[in-house]
Parts: structure tokens; C-alpha cells; sequence
């Protein structure tokens, strides 16, 4: 009798020794992924499991997505992903109470496997739901490789932790999402300097993708220009330092990814480009290191001068939100190229015109002092360019400047 009180009372003890860790970790500030970080390893310590995973609902596809795990798992964070109702996990997230599975926890008829993710090889389970408010927020489930029985009060403890955690977790998300989009204003403000500023158009397309993968959160950023002669997308901009990548072939019109979205001028996203048919270069995308992808159309009114890709390094589903940041990006930058470019060819007019001026002052200053006619005043002009390897302009400017003096 003396020993199950003096159990209860360690027991007891290490309830509120947990609970004292979690109300510590919560009220830590914490980044989201530490937070969940400490959690699963507070969850081992104290389950004695051998592993822990945390999912958390996304929002925009109202999936549970693998968002923290211990040990070498942590590699496959972000790549697991449930539906709802989907395995233990979904099962526990669905009910929205604890699945408990002592042994045999493969054979259960709601267990769900996956190839990069042995979990066949874990005897006992349990899935807890994490709550906000009763509202789903994700699942924690610990695993041990024996046969487990977990007791009621470790259940309950764990169902505990989960709902301050669900709190706790909602308002991390909160405010992530609020730093996001005031560092996505922040860029996006950046982004609409540059294209109003006097740079070459180069420079203002490598600081569109620059800023662009920032606000992404992109491994690589680029920009493709349709050339209308050849009928290619070529590579004008890109952060990317694989040269392999830099260094690709240009694109066909209605080639791969991002020439289909220049025929139907719309986005297109890919999960995973390495195992994506229409894409041209899944090798140079796996050495990269490039995963999911997000193409959008440059259009200035209905017409296609380019597209802006963006690629993650982990598989990731591009949300609506994402989708229209990145096409508002590319809008503006279509502007941008398309003002560049038409203030590079005024330029060019000008400088032409001003030429033709100064070869036809050269032409008559020829036709006085050597009696020649103007068509062969020209070829004059026209050989000693090619034979001093200068433009027709400096030859030009120099035979006036020659003349000035003589007078």
C-alpha cells in the first residue's frame, strides 16, 4: 500500500514537472519549429517511446503535415503528409481523442505506412489530437519499437500537454504569419523601387529575383524572356549559383513547364519536378537540389514577354496567397522590362539619328575638300571604319574635328 502511494505521488511529482516544462516552453517565445522541437523531446523523455512526431493542420489543404520528429526522422520533416481521417494519425485527428494501439500497431486496419517512413517496424502506437479551442491543430504521436501498454494517465497527461500546446501553437502560426506578410510588404515594397529606378534592365532583373526568392522563401528564383525570333525562353536572371542550371538550354515555345504557361498564359505548379514528364531538366533539378515548382506568366495586357519561376527544397503545395504574390511580382516586372526596354530603344533611335547627323556633316566636309561625290564620300567613311575597326560615328567625328582645324 505504502509503495502504489509513494508511486502515485512520483507520479504526481512528474505530471506537474511536465506541465512546468511545457508552460515553460510555451511561454518562451520560441520560434514555432523549436517549440515543436522540444516538445517531441520532452514527449520521449517522458513516454520512454522511441519516437515522436508532431503534425500540424495546413490550412490550405486541410492536411496534416509532419512538422517536428526526433532523431534521424527529422529528415523527412515536411515530406509526410495525411488527410484527414487518413491512418491513426488522420483517425486520432478526425474523432479528435487519443489512438492507443499496444502491439501490432501495423495490423490495425486504420494504420497507414509509408516508404520513406518505416513506422512497420514500431510494435505500439498513440496519436493524440492537439486542440485549440476544440479546434484541430495537429497530432502527436509517440511509437515504441516493443510491445506498450500506455496507461490512462499518461494518455490524459499527453492530452494535457496537447491542449496548451494547441494554444500555444495557434498563436505562433499567428504571428508567423503576420512577420510573413510584413516581410512579404517589406519586399514587395523593394521590388516596386527597383522597377521605378534609372538601373540598366539587367541589374533590375537580378534584383527582382533576388528579392523575389526572399519573399518566396525559394531556393532559386528566375526569370525566362520569350525571344520572339527564335521562339525560345531564354534565362535573363537567376540567383541560382549552379552554373549547370545557369547554363541549361533555352526552352522551346510550349516546352516544358514554363512554355506551356506562356501558350495558356496562366500558373501551373508541380509538386515534385524530378518525377514531372513535361519538365525538361529533372537531372540538373535533383543535383540542385529543386523540388516543388511555381511558374507564372510576365503579361503586359494579353500578351506573354516572360515567366517568373520559383522552386522549394522541399516538396511543398503553393498556396492561392503564394500563387498571386508571385503573379503580382511578375505584372510588375513585366511593366518594368517593357518601359526598360522601350527607353533603350528611344535611346538607340536617338543615338542613330544623332549618327546620321554627324556622318552626313562628315560626307559634305569629304565632298568640298576632295571634289567627290556624296555617294562616294560615304564608302570613304564606311572603309576607313571597317579598316580601323571603329564605328562610322568616330570616323566621322574625327574628319569634322580634322576640318575645324585646317580652317
Amino acid at each position: 500500500m505504502a509503495k502504489k502511494a509513494i508511486a502515485k505521488v512520483d507520479s504526481r511529482e512528474q505530471e506537474l514537472l511536465i506541465l512546468h516544462q511545457v508552460a515553460q516552453h510555451i511561454s518562451s517565445n520560441l520560434p514555432l519549429n523549436e517549440l515543436l522541437q522540444r516538445i517531441v523531446e520532452m514527449a520521449i523523455g517522458f513516454t520512454g517511446a522511441d519516437s515522436c512526431f508532431i503534425y500540424l493542420v495546413d490550412g490550405h489543404t486541410d492536411e496534416l503535415v509532419l512538422r517536428a520528429a526526433t532523431g534521424p526522422k527529422r529528415q523527412i520533416v515536411g515530406k509526410i503528409r495525411l488527410k484527414i481521417g487518413e491512418g491513426l494519425t488522420g483517425w486520432a485527428a478526425k474523432e479528435k481523442k487519443p489512438a492507443a494501439v499496444p502491439i501490432e500497431a501495423y495490423k490495425d486496419p486504420r494504420f497507414k505506412g509509408f516508404t520513406n517512413l518505416a513506422e512497420d517496424r514500431f510494435e505500439s502506437f498513440l496519436a493524440v489530437p492537439i486542440l485549440s479551442k476544440d479546434e484541430l491543430i495537429g497530432v502527436m504521436n509517440v511509437h515504441s519499437k516493443k510491445e506498450h501498454v500506455y496507461p490512462d494517465d499518461q494518455v490524459n497527461l499527453l492530452f494535457t500537454v496537447s491542449k496548451y500546446l494547441g494554444s500555444a501553437i495557434d498563436n505562433a502560426i499567428i504571428y508567423d504569419e503576420i512577420q510573413k506578410k510584413a516581410k512579404q510588404l517589406d519586399l514587395l515594397s523593394e521590388i516596386s523601387k527597383t522597377i521605378v529606378s534609372d538601373y540598366y534592365l539587367k541589374e533590375i532583373l537580378q534584383l527582382i529575383v533576388t528579392t523575389t526568392a526572399q519573399v518566396m522563401g525559394s531556393k532559386i528564383c528566375s526569370i525566362m524572356l520569350v525571344d520572339e525570333k527564335k521562339q525560345e525562353l531564354v534565362i535573363a536572371a537567376t540567383q541560382s549559383l549552379s552554373q549547370e542550371y545557369v547554363g541549361k538550354a533555352n526552352l522551346k515555345m510550349g516546352q516544358s513547364i514554363s512554355g506551356k504557361v506562356v501558350a495558356e498564359k496562366r500558373p501551373i505548379t508541380v509538386v515534385d519536378v524530378t518525377r514531372e514528364s513535361r519538365f525538361m531538366f529533372p537531372d540538373i533539378a535533383k543535383r540542385a537540389g529543386l523540388v516543388s515548382m511555381l511558374s507564372v506568366p510576365m503579361l503586359i495586357k494579353d500578351r506573354v514577354i516572360g515567366v517568373i519561376n520559383s522552386y522549394t527544397q522541399k516538396e511543398h503545395k503553393f498556396s492561392s496567397e503564394e500563387i498571386d504574390i508571385l503573379q503580382a511580382i511578375a505584372n510588375q516586372a513585366a511593366v518594368a522590362i517593357e518601359n526598360t526596354r522601350l527607353g533603350e530603344e528611344i535611346l538607340a533611335a536617338k543615338e542613330a539619328l544623332e549618327t546620321r547627323k554627324i556622318v552626313e556633316r562628315a560626307k559634305g566636309v569629304l565632298m568640298r575638300e576632295l571634289g567627290i561625290a556624296e555617294d562616294d564620300a560615304y564608302r570613304k567613311i564606311h572603309k576607313k571604319s571597317m579598316d580601323l575597326r571603329k564605328s562610322m560615328r568616330e570616323v566621322a567625328e574625327a574628319i569634322i574635328v580634322a576640318a575645324d582645324i585646317r580652317r
